[in-house]
């Protein structure tokens, strides 16, 4: 079985990671869907599709999860919404997702949905990771150590406090 798991990403942190690690339980392969793929360079949406894959990527790298990851553009267009993650996504069962539009848009198009456990989410929302790394403090803690290299990398701390 195949599932799906769509988000921004903005950027991976450690809870997208124990909700991926929950996931790859359950499903045998995981398409990770990266969404806003089109957005960059904005506080709400500051890194590329492609970093964001790269941080994916070299984050699940030592863990043994086969996984597809694949940017997918915003349509604004929610009655194709689904439809268009279908045309960019290898087929997939189920998607996860705790977002009440993404939920009853799957259920809409009669795709099984489950719900994720939200991990710390007090610490663990991309807003504050960004504002962390705007602010230079305690961010690095909330992504895994692949993610902190490839904002490292693309110097990602100083692309965000300048648009900040």
């Amino acid at each position: 079985m195949r599932g799906c798991l769509i988000g921004r990403f903005q950027p991976f942190h450690n809870g997208h990671l124990q909700v991926v690690e929950r996931i790859s339980a359950d499903v045998d392969e995981l398409v990770i869907g990266i969404g806003s793929a089109d957005a960059s360079h904005t506080v709400k949406n500051p890194f590329t599709a492609g970093e964001r894959l790269m941080m994916i990527r070299k984050t699940l790298e030592p863990y043994e999860i086969t996984d597809y990851v694949v940017p997918i553009e915003d349509l604004n267009r929610n009655s194709v919404w689904v439809s268009h993650i279908q045309s960019m996504a290898p087929r997939f069962d189920v998607a996860y997702s705790n977002n009440p539009l993404v939920v009853r848009l799957f259920e809409e198009a009669e795709i099984e949905v489950r719900q994720t456990e939200m991990f710390n989410r007090e610490d663990l929302k991309g807003s504050e990771i960004r504002d962390g790394i705007i602010e230079g403090e305690g961010w690095r803690e909330c992504v895994p150590d692949a993610v902190a290299a490839v904002i490292d990398e693309i110097d990602g701390v100083s692309r965000l406090r300048q648009i900040g």
